[in-house]
């Protein structure tokens, strides 16, 4: 099947297949899978042009309902969480939609720029994972456990063996303090510091064509120390809320843009097939998630993060 935009020509089961794949196991960690689409339309198929961080976008617009339908069942949703992100990142988008089409045109440094930003990301989570653990790290591990531990309980959703209620708990909202509770603790962080992160995230986002999940999901869990199982819903609907922004954006500048002959809109059937793959596949790794210990969803995250950059980090020396 040949797709006019992309320039790509594959069997319509590559696309469904891979995002499937590569969305079942990064859903667990909160993240759509879009990062490591990207590295495979670039370095697998051959789409190069900026019109791949739309369609990757548009990816997520069709991919990420499934698993935030399935965190909201199983009430581990935090809008106000998702909502800082969501006014956070928003601007953010659209310089970093800006910033792609006018510096970031040729291949060569894009790639470069994408493995910088997945590095970056791989090395944060790892730092989190081995540094001696301050107080907000522990809390969420004990949170965690808790949680893992109360999948095998049989009694009552709404019950568990320590009297704890399950899901995410609001307990304060403001412009300078957000806390929540969730298992017998409590988190609270700055608001405002995570409007700031959002927007620096959103314009990386932008750039590269993932939303900014993939981004702000280990900073959750690094610098706020969160509970993995907490952040998964929020930053996966607030990727669902940017993307469709981006996308949007993408095609109203792309006639703009046109005298430069590169394809800025987004490749819509590509991008179907790929969201197609990956309804499905962050729909079941939103179930598998809380069978998974915390531990193996970063290590998942890690290795596949630091490998994708290094491949693209090398094309420059």
């Amino acid at each position: 099947m040949h797709f006019e935009v992309s320039g790509v020509t594959v069997s319509p089961l590559i696309p469904f297949g891979v995002a499937f794949i590569i969305s079942l196991f990064t859903s667990t960690a909160g993240v759509s899978g879009a990062f490591l689409l990207l590295p495979f339309q670039v370095s697998v198929l051959g789409f190069i042009s900026p019109a791949v961080s739309p369609t990757n976008m548009f990816y997520n617009v069709i991919a990420i309902p499934s698993g935030v339908y399935r965190y909201m069942r199983e009430k581990r949703m935090s809008w106000p969480l998702t909502w800082v992100i969501i006014i956070g990142t928003l601007p953010g988008i659209f310089i970093g939609a800006v910033i792609r089409i006018r510096y970031l045109p040729d291949p060569k440094n894009f790639k470069f720029f994408a493995g910088c930003v997945l590095l970056y990301i791989g090395l944060r989570l790892f730092y989190s994972m081995i540094k001696k653990n301050d107080l907000a790290q522990k809390k969420a591990k004990t949170a965690e456990q808790r949680f893992y531990a109360d999948q095998d309980n049989k009694e009552s959703p709404s019950e568990n063996e320590n009297n704890q209620t399950p899901g995410v708990k609001t307990l304060e909202v403001s412009l300078t303090r957000f806390s929540y509770s969730f298992y017998g603790e409590i988190f609270t962080f700055n608001t405002i510091v995570l409007l700031v992160l959002a927007f620096m995230v959103g314009i990386v986002g932008g750039t590269y064509g993932i939303g900014g999940g993939a981004i702000i999901a280990p900073f959750l869990v690094a610098f706020f120390g969160l509970p993995v199982y907490t952040i998964a819903g929020a930053t996966l609907m607030a990727t669902f809320a940017t993307s469709i922004a981006g996308v949007v954006f993408y095609a109203g500048i792309a006639p703009f843009f046109a005298y430069t002959g590169l394809a800025i809109a987004p490749d819509w059937t590509l991008g179907a097939l790929f969201g197609a793959g990956g309804f499905l596949g962050i729909y079941c790794g939103a179930r598998l998630q809380k069978y998974m210990p915390a531990k193996i969803i970063k290590i998942i995250l890690i290795l596949t993060l630091l490998f994708v950059a290094i491949r693209y980090i090398s094309v420059i020396l």
